[in-house]
């Protein structure tokens, strides 16, 4: 079969402009189906879990996330065997400068400056810094990557205009997050003390976040979180931190299916390009292929040729398409950067080698499938009907 190679090229090259444009057609659609394919399993079944989130846990309200907790749990939960460390966190939301610049719009936590780095021990800050945020009660610490955003530098002046209160911060430092996340964490003392007296808030919590001893306790205190709160008016939910961020993308609907339906379009697309073009091809070559069979060439022979031409482009247009998807991911990769944590997963999205075999396999596929037809038809094709076509 190998050596009815030339002419298999030089059939895939007799109409350059037809080939190229299926070839080009064949890669931006596998190029689409390749990003959706890495999504998916960045966001479903892959997704890195670093080493500090496999050890962390969210404690939430068990019916929403608007509902808050007492901060009394926190005591409860420190309690529990296996806990490492805990902490606090409240959502603020507070304006800074111009809220309609989307470059001023971060998330910023009320939480323990005491407990922070303990629940978050992969933040790296320096030891001045850490001191001046746990003495000072208006002080705060962002990430680097806010920081070089915003062009702030420690001892900065931060406005934080909320409701119902207004917040002056100082910046006492930039702390290194391997996740790149843009967040300002500050005092809860000084959140608590800025509220009415009186305020339900000033007592209740968001959430908790709990650093365990090891990975292998986690689903085990988790449990015991939640037994201990199954009676209260305040029941809990504790869920690992990457399944916490990515149950967010369940408000989006079924994704899943979404993401699926998607790539079956596109498969689908593909297929009727490829079929179209490769039926416009072989029917061009009619005569040539009552020739090729007065030459003694078989069933077996010319079918080859046909699925050899059609597996060809598709391959051709397969490798083109993981190329430009492999530059799609990163180029997502890069934008999702500044997002917020509940798409931490799509900050390292990239083609996968499995994701790229798997969207090579499909072009395969789809140029084997759409060459049957054509195939099986030019094959079938008698010598003398094939000689007497004048299309």
């Amino acid at each position: 079969m190998f050596s009815y190679l030339p002419l298999v090229l030089r059939n895939a090259s007799r109409n350059r402009r037809r080939t190229a444009l299926t070839v080009a057609s064949v890669a931006v659609s596998l190029a689409l189906l390749g990003v959706l394919l890495a999504l998916y399993r960045s966001l479903f079944y892959g997704g890195d879990t670093t080493p500090g989130q496999a050890m962390r846990l969210v404690v939430h309200h068990k019916i929403a996330l608007t509902q808050d907790l007492p901060v009394a749990y926190e005591e409860k939960i420190a309690q529990i065997p296996e806990v490492r460390a805990v902490t606090r966190l409240r959502w603020f939301g507070g304006t800074y400068k111009d809220s309609r610049d989307s470059e001023n719009q971060f998330a910023q936590f009320a939480i323990e400056p005491q407990t922070l780095f303990d629940v978050y021990p992969e933040f790296r800050i320096t030891e001045s810094a850490k001191q001046a945020f746990l003495s000072q009660k208006t002080a705060c610490v962002a990430s680097r990557t806010l920081a070089e955003k915003l062009n702030w530098k420690p001892g900065e002046r931060i406005t934080l205009v909320g409701m119902p209160v207004t917040l002056e911060l100082t910046l006492a430092g930039i702390f290194d997050d391997p996740g790149a996340s843009s967040v300002l964490y500050f005092n809860w003392a000084y959140l608590r003390d800025s509220l009415p007296v009186g305020d339900d808030q000033r007592d209740m919590a968001q959430q908790f976040y709990v650093e365990a001893s090891n990975k292998d306790v986690v689903s085990d205190v988790a449990r015991q979180i939640d037994e201990a709160s199954v009676n209260s008016p305040y029941p809990t939910k504790s869920e690992p931190e990457r399944a916490f961020f990515l149950s967010f993308v369940s408000f989006l609907g079924n994704l899943k299916l979404f993401l699926a339906a998607i790539c079956g379009a596109v498969t689908f697309t593909i297929l009727l390009i490829s079929a179209n073009m490769l039926s416009m091809s072989v029917r061009e070559r009619t005569r040539e292929v009552g020739i090729l069979k007065t030459l003694g060439f078989s069933f077996g022979e010319i079918l080859g040729m046909v699925v050899g031409e059609a597996s060809l482009i598709a391959v051709a247009g397969g490798l083109l398409g993981c190329a430009l998807a492999s530059g799609l991911c990163a180029a997502i990769a890069v934008a999702m950067k500044n997002a917020p944590g509940f798409v931490s997963a799509i900050k390292g999205l990239s083609l996968s080698p499995l994701t790229a075999v798997l969207t090579l396999s499909i072009a395969l596929l789809i140029g084997l499938a759409s060459s049957v037809v054509p195939g099986l038809n030019a094959a079938r094709t008698s010598i003398l009907d094939a000689l007497r076509y004048n299309g």
